[in-house]
């Protein structure tokens, strides 16, 4: 079956191409009687949309604004399934003609045509970035789930172009552009990110998403560890590359009595876990990474092919974002959201059953 639907309770299907006249989302297994409201969810779009400038400078000036079609009355959720539309308004698909016969290298251009013999070289169709705002939309609403709960979900930048956050004030991801917890971490990847641009070139970099309040006794443990669901919705983010939990890589470099985290009466004295044991929640606050690969749209000159196979040089025109970051880091936070609220549905239809 196409990998449209995530979740098993929480279950969301996202639907819509990056040039078609919308894009959304239908939500099935909300809970009902919980306030809902349009408002709610576009401060969450309002986070991830195009056209606001530096490090996500692309020119396309999309509103993303949403609309409840389904699934909601006088402000309460019904039960029934939700369903959310985001017009596209500022789609120029004539800016993409000279790409329909060529592969654009790091794009999905080339395995789509393997895939499925059609390809939509508007914008990428559904491997688009555009389509990751039905993600932040449907990760408004598990958080309205979640708040219910007491669990918050916080995502933010640690790396940029290869300049780390060394602090982290997280009052400082609301007060600068990259989300980014060091505010002079933050300035010196603005300075990093306009020295890519006059390269014609783009960046990758390092998103922390961490959830605190999450009870202990969340997830499964054995294929539906909650870690391993995390890294799955992560990884289902096209610009991510590599998915950590905790330490993370790191915990290959210790030994066990440094990875491991003490218990004491008050609870666990670290958190190199991330969280999670035997995929489960310990009641510790679950901590995520994701890599994030530059753009590659660039204006660089690059060698690919056309789909006839002939060698081609191509320098990609227009203005793109130098890096998915920040529009990113709400994407990253939104597939938490969405785990999260899977499985606590999960474990309260665990826990009323035995």
């Amino acid at each position: 079956m196409p990998g449209n639907t995530f979740g098993q309770i929480f279950r969301i299907t996202t639907w819509g191409e990056s040039h078609g006249p919308a894009l959304g989302v239908v939500i099935d297994g909300c809970p009902p009687r919980l306030a809902l409201s349009e408002e709610t969810i576009q401060k969450a779009l309002d986070r991830r949309r195009p056209g606001k400038g530096g490090v996500a400078e692309t020119t396309r000036k999309e509103p993303d604004r949403v609309e409840i079609l389904s699934g909601v009355f006088n402000g309460l959720t019904t039960g029934t399934p939700i369903s959310l539309a985001i017009r596209n308004k500022d789609a120029k698909s004539k800016s993409y003609s000279e790409l329909e016969r060529l592969f654009r290298p790091g794009h999905g251009d080339f395995t789509y045509l393997k895939r499925y013999g059609i390809r939509d070289h508007r914008g990428g169709g559904r491997s688009s970035g555009r389509e990751t705002a039905a993600r932040v939309a449907a990760g408004a609403v598990a958080q309205v789930l979640l708040d219910s709960e007491g669990i918050k979900v916080q995502a933010y930048t640690v790396s940029l172009g290869g300049i780390r956050a060394e602090k982290m004030d997280m009052e400082q991801c609301t007060q600068n552009r990259l989300f980014c917890p060091d505010s002079y971490a933050a300035l010196r990847m603005e300075e990093r990110a306009a020295e890519a641009r006059k390269a014609g070139d783009s960046l990758g970099g390092v998103v922390e998403v961490m959830a605190t309040g999450v009870p202990a006794g969340i997830g499964d443990p054995v294929f539906d560890k909650l870690d391993a669901e995390i890294a799955k919705a992560l990884m289902s983010i096209g610009a991510v590359k590599g998915v950590e939990i905790g330490s993370g890589f790191k915990a290959a470099e210790l030994t066990g009595s440094q990875n491991n985290d003490p218990i004491g009466p008050d609870g666990f004295m670290s958190n190199n876990a991330g969280g999670i044991l035997a995929g489960i929640s310990n009641g510790e606050p679950v901590v995520a990474r994701a890599a994030v690969k530059p753009i590659p749209s660039i204006s660089l000159e690059q060698d690919t092919v056309d789909i006839d196979g002939n060698p081609v040089k191509l320098s990609v025109k227009g203005r793109h974002d130098i890096s998915a970051i920040p529009r990113i880091v709400p994407v990253c936070q939104a597939m938490m959201r969405l785990v999260l609220a899977d499985h606590l549905l999960r474990t309260r239809t665990l826990t009323a059953k035995t």
